[in-house]
């Protein structure tokens, strides 16, 4: 189905900033939808040729959840005209809100037709000045029609103010930045406060949630920014609260916040009521979220402890690391001496891992930065005499700790491989045909020797080559008999990443290396 966005640009001649404000209208409007009973679509003129006649598109819809929807099909993305849009074309003409008619039926539902124009906001001059740029149908499914309690008749009080608000151009509020479009609905509890800011009228769940606060009397006729100040556990929050309270009393339309009293956690939003204009009062929503924050709380102690554990094994392998060199130290032996060198190197890069897991909010970690790491600490130790330059092209990107550990020890001894054996002095390989050994000296001569890991991801996989320009595999080569870095390379892609493997000679000269990684779900 076609955004909002996407109908209007389409088929109306609407601005950038007026299909802004229509989107603010869509995410504030469940509210309105909710205190009203009713279905609300939004209806824009579409764009047509002078002469034709006016027919009007549906760009958004929403169903209230305090009572029956209206329509059983989505409605948005149709276009009407003729008869049938009649009340859209006398609230969009005359600017104001339209309630006369008969109930209309919508197959076997009947239903009240409303219209409430939607005008400009931001306009210099007077608000009934501003141009009107599209029309809300108010449709209420009258099938379960009664008499009204005083819980549905606040409601409606209350709706009717905010229609007018929409038609005068003051709702919905602005948004303030960072803040999302999630907050206390009509269900959750609600608040009137007349003009002095003293309730006139608290829903069950409202009262509810002030018992949780420490407040067991009734709302009615208490002043709500007093009582704030009162309950809240820190006083510069009950202040700040209460603050909000009576900037909404001046119209004004303060960010939500959280109140914390007796181990409880209440969501409070402060809308100002402001019916032609006139400010009347405020409209305060309210959510119990003690439960929320909770979980919220045990996931960030979670969190903080995985971390915690990731910080501890990266300071045990540093320490693995530090004896396994000083035991290199005193090794005589030159063979064992290199073997613990090369233990050192592949134990620091899983170091490597879990140190920036333990800087991460979750199980992944951003690898281009370890990438680099490992290459620079390739080149610092690797026992050869040319000077080799590291290049990365191409992102990683973020991965999963899973597959991270295991790619940045696979990435280690492919780097050292490429530094080590690519650019060495000379080396003695066995010949083909069993008769001795030869000597073959390492490529770029002319201190030209780079090594580039390139990485991209393609179809759920991740593509990663590392390239030399040194001296290439020697004749029957095979990785099965290579060295013990190229059979952990080997062990680690087929096993642990479930990838594949593949060293061959390049055709300009030098060794890559292939490693095709899955990343789907594991």
């Amino acid at each position: 189905m076609s955004t909002l966005r996407d109908l209007a640009e389409e088929h109306t001649g609407l601005g950038p900033a007026d299909i802004d404000q229509l989107h603010r209208l869509a995410g504030d409007w469940q509210l309105l939808s909710d205190l009203s009973f009713a279905d609300l679509l939004l209806w824009v003129p579409v764009r047509a040729a002078e002469g034709d006649p006016r027919a009007y598109l549906c760009v958004a819809q929403v169903r209230p959840t305090t009572a029956p929807t209206a329509y059983q099909d989505d409605q948005v993305g149709k276009i009407v005209g003729g008869p049938e849009i009649a009340h859209l074309d006398i609230a969009l003409a005359q600017g104001r809100i339209w309630r006369e008619g008969d109930p209309v039926w919508y197959g076997d539902t009947p239903a009240r037709h409303e219209a409430i124009p939607v005008r400009k906001q931001e306009t210099v001059g007077p608000a009934e000045y501003a141009e009107v740029i599209a029309v809300i149908g108010r449709d209420t499914n009258l099938s379960t029609a009664r008499t009204p309690s005083q819980l549905e008749l606040n409601y409606l009080t209350t709706a009717d103010d905010l229609a007018q608000m929409v038609s005068d151009g003051t709702f919905p509020p602005p948004r303030h930045p960072g803040e999302t479009t999630s907050a206390p609905r009509v269900g959750d509890g609600l608040i009137r406060l007349d003009a002095a800011g003293k309730v006139t009228y608290a829903s069950p769940n409202a009262q509810s949630a002030y018992r949780r606060l420490g407040f067991n009397a009734h709302l009615v006729g208490e002043e709500l920014s007093v009582l704030f100040s009162r309950l809240a556990a820190d006083p510069l929050e009950g202040n700040d609260a209460a603050e909000r309270i009576l900037a909404a009393l001046r119209g004004e339309s303060p960010p939500r916040q959280e109140v914390e009293a007796r181990g409880a956690t209440v969501l409070m939003r402060a809308l100002p009521l402001l019916p032609a204009g006139v400010p009347i009062g405020a409209l305060v929503l309210v959510r119990d979220v003690t439960e929320v924050r909770r979980r919220d709380r045990a996931l960030m102690t979670k969190d903080a402890t995985i971390r915690e554990i990731h910080h501890r094994v990266k300071n045990n392998l540093q320490t693995v690391a530090a004896l396994l060199r000083l035991q290199a130290r005193r090794v005589d032996i030159p063979e064992a001496r290199t073997a613990l060198q090369e233990s050192v190197r592949r134990v620091a890069s899983i170091a490597l891992v879990h140190e920036t897991l333990s800087m991460s909010s979750d199980e992944a970690v951003e690898f281009d930065g370890i990438v680099d790491r490992v290459a620079t600490a390739a080149t610092e130790v690797a026992s050869t005499e040319v000077s080799v330059k590291m290049r990365r092209e191409g992102t990683f990107g973020v991965l999963p700790a899973e597959i991270a550990t295991s790619l940045v020890m696979v990435l280690n001894e492919l780097l050292i491989n490429a530094v080590e054996h690519g650019f060495a002095g000379e080396e003695e390989v066995p010949q083909r045909d069993g008769s001795g050994v030869s000597p073959v000296k390492g490529g770029a001569e002319d201190g030209s020797a780079e090594v580039v890991v390139t990485a991209h991801r393609f179809r759920k996989q991740l593509h990663v080559t590392v390239a030399d320009n040194g001296r290439g595999l020697p004749a029957g080569f095979t990785a099965d008999k290579g060295r013990l870095g190229l059979q952990i390379v080997r062990a680690l892609a087929t096993g642990e990443l479930r990838g594949s493997i593949e060293l061959r000679n390049r055709s300009g000269g030098g060794t890559e290396a292939v490693l095709v990684v899955p990343l789907g779900k594991r």
